[in-house]
């Protein structure tokens, strides 16, 4: 349990570097459209690390299986939605602007998950 905190706790480490990597690093080497993009990749990340890092509490708190099932998509969201913006900005590929809706749909199935795990917590 302790590697899904580890996780977390990385990925808001890289959420404020690359956070300040597109401020800092990507202004004049990039288009404008392109850093808004990443720093959307980033803004996601972000709010989705709190999201794992309260889904490790609760799991531990009620130990509903639901919670870590929740966490999978989450972070396969990032993977995938922050990921994908990320690569686009720095390469300009378009290739990988099809995989960003790929992990919104993951961050909404992680949040349908928390939402379902919530309603059987009120259940029992």
């Amino acid at each position: 349990m302790n590697y899904l905190l580890s996780i977390a706790a990385l990925l808001g480490f890289f959420s404020v570097g690359l956070g300040a990597f597109a401020s800092h690093g990507l202004k004049n080497r990039i288009p404008e459209h392109l850093i808004t993009a990443f720093q959307t990749g980033v803004q996601y990340q972000f709010y989705h690390t709190l999201a794992l890092l309260l889904l490790v509490v609760l799991y531990r708190q009620f130990q509903q299986s639901l919670f870590l099932w929740s966490y999978g998509f989450m972070l396969a969201g990032i993977i995938c939605f922050s990921g994908s913006l990320y690569l686009l900005a720095l390469t300009g590929m378009k290739f990988f602007g099809p995989i960003t809706p790929i992990g919104g749909v993951f961050f909404m199935i992680g949040w349908i998950i928390l939402l379902v795990a919530s309603l059987k917590l009120g259940n029992s």
